[in-house]
């Protein structure tokens, strides 16, 4: 069975004075101060996220 690659994602930008569905997908990855990071596998539900924030992130692959 293979594994499903793993991202590391970084809280680049604040989320002061952004919409709140984009706060509040920034807080189910579990990121909360500025530069903190996670990370998580790869899978679809993750990916429609990180579009949602791509604006405040910075995503490394294949980590």
């Amino acid at each position: 069975m293979q594994k499903n690659p793993r991202i590391r994602l970084t809280l680049i930008r604040s989320k002061i004075g952004k919409k709140p569905n984009q706060r509040a997908t920034l807080k189910a990855l579990g990121l909360g101060k500025l530069n903190s990071e996670v990370e998580v596998d790869s899978s679809a539900a993750i990916r429609g996220m990180m579009k949602t924030v791509s604006h405040l992130l910075k995503v490394e692959e294949d980590v």
